[in-house]
């Protein structure tokens, strides 16, 4: 385990500590930044001490906004907060996620945003120290933002709700106690502040985006091993054809690399191979951009204004970053490039069985008859596509109202990055078809080690030969693409 990481600014928990505080990385506070957060809770409490009317703190909150709580009221509020909102029921998300929704909903508070105290801040820092993981709930629910998933995340921090021991939820005084750590007393503000933002939306973005740069990097190998294997031309990933598109150019690049290199004795088996390896290399840029795109949206909600109400410039103002739109519709739009390139993907995996494609046995079977070859693999990759497809419909198209009408209007931002994740499962899933039937396509066609110029797909096939056993008659071949889909011999994830 590596040495907690010191934290000085807020801004060094981005993105990259992030994936590894989800792993198991913890961190500590500095006492710098401890003081600076401390001052702006200590300013934001004065405001308050005024009497300014403060939305969810000396108010209800929702359609009873306009509800003014007694002095009484608003000293037992904020705890409440937590307690009336957790709705959410299992399945639960897992460590990782919840470590990194702890990550940064800190980052947020490290900001002086929220106007929260120090002390609250390293209580979260305590639970990623102690390894807790609040039961949260991984399905979305009909808010503007998180509240229903964040009450039941942040309400273990003062004892309320539950923590996961293995499978099973517990209550979360114990854990505390096991722990030894006392019930925290949440301060004015600090109830609500809690339930702000989309400090879900965004972890799951963040750990979406590096899921997705490896699946795309599992994609184009498939795709570099199939186009090699049929003998298709180079010329659709020449350099020229990606004018005025530098990321084309560089999956280009890549997808040339697994290629034999032009020359004597290298020349293509066909003049036109199948649309879906001609448009290979233009389906996988569409999703490294997409990639790139969501990865900066998650930048923008880490380092944005997502906390309502704020405190900016010594007073509180009433925000709208917790919708968490840019986020949605970045996940959407990943989600609709992967379906797109899945089907892409299982398209090639079906022209791989076909002889006239290959100028193998059809359907890559060894004895065609007695062994129905690979057939069946296809139909595992087209149900994975059809599953896909049904995730890539809009989460962000379609306002259901809330609130009596107060939330009029919501980005279903946690459904979106739910959806793009189990989009990406799918996705290992068909990039681990196309690869395990062009593999047994070398193996038919009878390729042996490569050599100078002979591209990497033959080094890639090889690889493979390592960790599946021969295909000489029909057999159980769900292992294999499991095994395919964990990414053990990938190469490295494509950013």
């Amino acid at each position: 385990m590596p040495a907690p990481y010191a934290l000085d600014t807020a801004s060094q928990l981005n993105a990259d500590l992030i994936r590894r505080i989800s792993v198991g990385q913890n961190v500590t506070i500095g006492t710098g930044l401890a003081r600076e957060v401390s001052a702006s809770c200590a300013a934001a409490r004065q405001v308050l001490a005024g009497g300014v009317p403060v939305y969810g703190v000396s108010t209800g909150m929702g359609a009873l906004s306009g509800v003014a709580l007694t002095t009484g009221e608003q000293r037992a509020h904020q705890r409440h907060l937590l307690l009336g909102r957790a709705t959410g029921g299992p399945p639960w998300l897992g460590a990782a996620e919840v470590r990194a929704l702890y990550a940064v909903r800190l980052r947020t508070f490290l900001s002086g945003d929220a106007g929260v105290s120090a002390d609250l801040c390293q209580r979260l820092a305590d639970f990623l120290a102690a390894g807790i993981v609040p039961a949260v709930p991984a399905e979305a629910a009909g808010a503007a933002g998180e509240i229903v998933q964040l009450s039941h995340a942040f309400g273990p921090l003062a004892g309320i709700g539950s923590v996961l021991a293995g499978p099973e939820a517990v209550p979360a005084a114990a854990a505390l106690a096991e722990h030894g750590l006392a019930l925290f007393e949440l301060g004015p503000k600090e109830g609500i502040a809690l339930l702000e933002g989309v400090p879900g939306a965004t972890a799951l973005s963040l750990l979406a985006a590096d899921e997705a740069a490896t699946v795309t990097a599992m994609m184009e190998a498939a795709a570099g091993l199939s186009i090699a294997v049929i003998g298709a031309p180079r010329d659709p990933y020449e350099a020229a054809c990606a004018r005025a598109d530098d990321v084309l150019g560089e999956v280009f690049g890549r997808l040339r690399a697994w290629l034999p290199e032009p020359g004597p004795g290298r020349t293509a088996r066909m003049l036109q191979a199948p649309v879906s390896f001609r448009v290979a290399g233009h389906a996988l840029a569409v999703l490294v951009r997409a990639t790139r795109a969501l990865t900066e949206a998650a930048d923008r909600a880490l380092a944005g204004v997502t906390d309502s109400p704020a405190f900016l410039g010594g007073h509180f103002v009433g925000t709208g970053g917790f919708d968490g739109i840019d986020l949605a519709a970045a996940c959407d739009h990943v989600t609709a490039v992967l379906a797109h390139a899945c089907e892409v993907s299982a398209a090639r995996t079906h022209r791989l069985l076909d002889p006239r494609v290959t100028g193998l046995a059809p359907q890559l079977a060894p004895r065609p008859g007695p062994d129905a070859g690979l057939v069946t693999v296809h139909k595992r990759a087209a149900g994975e596509v059809h599953a896909l497809r049904r995730l890539a419909v809009p989460s962000a198209v379609g306002t259901i109202e809330t609130s009596n009408g107060q939330e009029d209007v919501q980005s279903f931002a946690w459904a979106a990055a739910q959806a793009l994740r189990a989009g990406l499962r799918h996705a290992r899933a068909v990039a681990a078809c196309e690869l395990l039937t062009a593999w047994q396509a070398t193996r038919l066609a009878g390729w042996g080690a490569g050599g100078p110029g002979a591209g990497g797909a033959r080094e890639l096939a090889a690889r493979l030969g390592e960790l599946i056993a021969p295909i000489d008659t029909d057999r159980p071949l769900g292992p294999d693409i499991e095994r395919l889909a964990s990414g053990a011999w990938s190469p490295e994830p494509i950013i």
